[in-house]
């Protein structure tokens, strides 16, 4: 690894470091089904957050529901205290598509079709709302 390189993967990990995240991999459902969950609760207050996910239809919302549990966690074991209402939110969350699964299904005169099953990864970020209006006025 070259110098700057090194250095400029060192800068990444020292802010990953003030960040707080869960990330969710090769989970067995299509990106876009997973898309849906995640624009629900983008930007939201995590306890509403959790109750939407917890009354959603979807199979996706009970993956995306343990990840942001999983979040809050995490920011809690970093600051060592419990995460009270009104002060966290989802600050980001990405969905990425993951490996995929190539089937043959038999099809009419001898052929095949290809089957694609799909995967994805999902990563969340929760933030502090104070930690916002911060960067906000320091711009």
């Amino acid at each position: 690894m070259g110098a700057r390189k090194r250095i400029s993967a060192e800068a990444k990990k020292e802010a990953r470091k003030t960040m707080y995240y869960a990330k969710l991999r090769n989970v067995p459902t299509s990106p876009r089904k997973m898309r849906l969950v995640a624009d629900m609760i983008r930007g939201m207050e995590v306890f509403r957050a959790l109750g939407v996910l917890k009354f959603s239809s979807k199979e996706a919302a009970g993956r995306v529901e343990k990840l942001l549990r999983s979040a809050i966690a995490n920011w809690e074991q970093k600051n060592e205290r419990k995460a009270e209402s009104g002060e966290l939110y989802v600050s980001q969350i990405s969905v990425d598509s993951a490996t995929m699964l190539k089937r043959l299904r038999p099809a009419p005169q001898g052929r095949g079709y290809r089957i694609r099953k799909r995967s994805n990864h999902v990563t969340l970020f929760v933030d502090t709302v104070n930690s916002k209006n911060d960067n906000q006025n320091n711009a």
